[in-house]
């Protein structure tokens, strides 16, 4: 049986002769009912907070569940991306090395190219030194020839100004025949 602050409160004895002080019982039930009363409701109070306790526990326990699952999710997809950069990282270091092959192959072609037109640029240098200094012998050669030229004509013309000596011949020439004879020897 279940007693209840009012069962308390309504409770009544009967009286007997050499029985309990009837105020005294009165007032002690009456506590007792109020005591009673407000243990019921603590007792519902900590019922009421111990539900919602147990709400907010389920509610952290389920903020947990998402958070864990969240966090593995998390994992999971930062191991993809890890992978993923690695494969993309791999890719591009193997593209780079293919296009670095291919651009220090053409650079190799291109230094070849270059030496070769270095060389072919030697060897026209070599002709044309060896062009320049025959036209350099051709022309100092023909500097002499004139130069030599020069002093024999200068020679001949000093002959040519000199006076003459004439010599008394039997049938002596006339002035324009010395002339004459003069121009021929000059030739």
């Amino acid at each position: 049986m279940k007693v209840t602050p009012l069962d308390l409160r309504q409770q009544r004895f009967r009286t007997v002769m050499r029985g309990f002080d009837r105020t005294e019982v009165v007032a002690f039930l009456t506590e007792l009912a109020d005591e009673y009363e407000q243990a019921l409701r603590e007792t519902d109070r900590l019922q009421g907070e111990l539900a919602r306790l147990e709400g907010v526990l389920n509610e952290h326990r389920e903020h947990e569940r998402n958070l864990r699952n969240t966090l593995l999710t998390a994992q999971r997809l930062a191991d993809e991306i890890r992978a993923s950069a690695e494969q993309d990282a791999n890719r591009i270091v193997r593209e780079a090395e293919g296009r670095s092959e291919l651009i220090l192959q053409k650079a190799q072609a291109r230094v070849e190219d270059i030496q070769r037109e270095i060389d072919t640029m030697r060897m026209k240098r070599r002709e044309v030194e060896g062009s320049l200094e025959s036209t350099i012998a051709a022309v100092k050669n023909a500097l002499e020839y004139v130069r030599d030229q020069e002093h024999r004509d200068r020679d001949e013309k000093i002959l040519l100004h000199r006076p003459r000596q004439v010599e008394p011949v039997a049938d002596a020439p006339s002035a324009v025949d010395g002339l004459r004879a003069t121009k021929v020897e000059g030739r």
